[in-house]
């Protein structure tokens, strides 16, 4: 059965859309295989710089996440279209600063699939001592002015980004069953290591020696505090599901705030039992796989639920890696929707229905991102730092977006609304004010400022793309006519109309005429 949606180009010809084929599992996995893989990663990262605090930095980072995801909840069931965070501050910024969205979550989306696809990569490597008698180590080498270049596990990374390019081509169905199932075993494995780990090998003491005698400097744990937000990362992929997700404003709301508390629950609990098992310093030496270290350290079974972490650990990266590749190609096809970027990223697969060129083209960044990577010292520590920076700077935008379209577009049904608002007369309308919205922008923009305070490489490599991406902009725009910094007229009352009708939420279709019908009443506006 063909599920895609028909709509018209400028010219009036037909064009396919996304279908929507993702229900309430398949959206609570898209978000969870992007976030619920990060700890995995971040883990050992966080650790090798905030050591005996390392619970603090999680819990900090993860009360800004929640603020984040209680924003995009309700960003998400009120406009539910593909392009997340951008189009949320199109319509609420303008063209110029969508686009700047666009760039910082394009970085984080491409840096997404080459930092899982090689995380996944080193939890597979766990198994190599056992296959060929060799670590992953034994294959690194120096070449020229490149120190430790592991060639195997670049290649590997490569071959991860290549299946997943050939999967999303295929179609969001056939991807969405591949995180649902693999997603559903991966948390059943996390929470039975939680469990058996807190019952049988957690040590209290061993948890408050490390955070009494090796505390971190201030420096190292702003360091490790900013890289632990991207143990958060990837609430965004819900929100680009969005336009292929069933009856959106019921689903979204509640697999958004049920992903929101058991990823902070389960990265917590991660950060907070490997510290009470084992000396920080572990986990810092074995960055590309910590959970399987740390299950590895569990009495009796360890050497089995060593395994099987390191199993869990590169199945649920690879989802990750291939939520990225969903995700950036969904806002590359918003993008050229609303001539952000050129209408070359609009096509769509005559067969499978799926925006085929944007799969290709941010894959193909992945890869270089990934080979470039590998260049460095520690192509993780690389590929984190520039995933920081541009998940920081796209949240801090979106939350300012969510602010201005709570006074600019008041009318727009909204299925759940963040919580602790002001109720304000605001020109005639009623504005509520969402007071935790500031506390995020205040949260997640302070984590921006650590960022470029203390990455060197973030702070060069992530304005640099951000620039890159500007002169691109600056280009296509010329190229076909339009502002720079001035914004394209949208009807925006008529799109609203055909997203809700096209997500089949007819009662919010008729909440939405009535709330205009009400305004331009006041207003003494005649009716259309």
């Amino acid at each position: 059965m063909d599920n895609s949606v028909s709509a018209s180009t400028a010219n009036g010809e037909p064009k396919q859309e996304l279908r929507r084929n993702v229900t309430i599992w398949g959206s609570y996995m898209w978000g969870f295989a992007d976030v619920g893989a990060d700890s995995y990663v971040a883990l050992g990262l966080v650790m090798a710089y905030v050591q005996g605090a390392t619970g603090l930095a999680f819990a900090l980072a993860g009360i800004v996440y929640i603020f984040i995801g209680l924003a995009y909840t309700e960003l998400a069931s009120a406009y539910p279209v593909s392009g997340g965070g951008p189009y949320y501050c199109l319509r609420g910024l303008g063209d110029f600063w969508g686009f700047i969205a666009g760039s910082a979550l394009m970085l984080d989306y491409t840096i997404d699939i080459a930092l899982f696809a090689v995380a996944s990569a080193g939890y597979i490597n766990f198994f190599l001592p056992s296959m060929i008698g060799h670590s992953i180590e034994y294959f690194a080498m120096d070449l020229g002015p490149f120190h430790h270049v592991n060639p195997l596990w670049c290649i590997e990374s490569l071959v991860i980004i290549g299946l997943l390019i050939a999967l999303n081509i295929k179609g969001v169905r056939e991807s969405s069953l591949l995180n649902e199932v693999l997603g559903g075993v991966t948390i059943a494995m996390e929470s039975l290591l939680v469990i058996i780990g807190f019952v049988f090998a957690w040590k209290p003491d061993l948890l408050v020696d490390q955070w009494v005698h090796q505390f971190p400097s201030f420096h190292n744990f702003m360091y490790g505090s900013s890289l632990a937000i991207i143990s958060f990362v990837g609430l965004e992929s819900i929100s680009q599901a969005a336009q292929e997700t069933r009856r959106p404003a019921t689903i979204i709301p509640r697999t958004s705030i049920t992903l929101v508390f058991s990823v902070f629950i389960f990265a917590l609990s991660l950060s907070i039992l490997g510290l009470g098992v084992l000396p920080w310093q572990e986990f810092a030496k074995h960055l590309d796989n910590p959970v399987a270290v740390l299950a590895g350290a569990l009495p009796i079974i360890g050497p089995v639920a060593g395994i099987l972490a390191a199993l869990l650990g590169a199945i649920i990266l690879f989802i990750s890696s291939n939520a990225g590749i969903m995700g950036a190609s969904r806002l590359a096809y918003s993008m050229s929707q609303f001539k952000l970027i050129s209408g070359w990223f609009d096509a769509v697969h005559p067969r499978y229905y799926t925006p085929v060129r944007t799969i290709f083209v941010f894959s193909m960044v992945a890869v270089i991102q990934t080979f470039l990577s590998f260049l460095s010292p520690s192509a993780m520590d690389t590929l984190g730092n520039m995933y920081a920076f541009g998940a920081t700077l796209g949240y801090t935008m979106v939350f300012i977006a969510m602010i201005k379209l709570r006074f600019s577009d008041p009318y727009s049904p909204r299925p759940y609304r963040m919580p602790l608002n002001l109720k304000w007369n605001y020109k005639g309308k009623t504005v509520y004010i969402p007071v935790l919205a500031f506390f995020g922008m205040l949260g997640v923009g302070s984590i921006l400022f650590e960022v470029i305070l203390t990455h060197a490489i973030g702070r060069i490599a992530g304005p640099a793309w951000i620039l890159l991406c500007f002169g691109y902009y600056v280009w296509y725009r010329k190229k076909m006519g339009l502002p720079v910094f001035k914004s394209v007229e949208r009807d925006w009352e008529k799109e609203q109309i055909m997203v809700l009708t096209s997500a089949e939420e007819f009662e919010l279709v008729e909440e939405y005429k009535s709330a205009l019908a009400g305004r331009d009443k006041l207003l003494g506006v005649k009716p259309k």
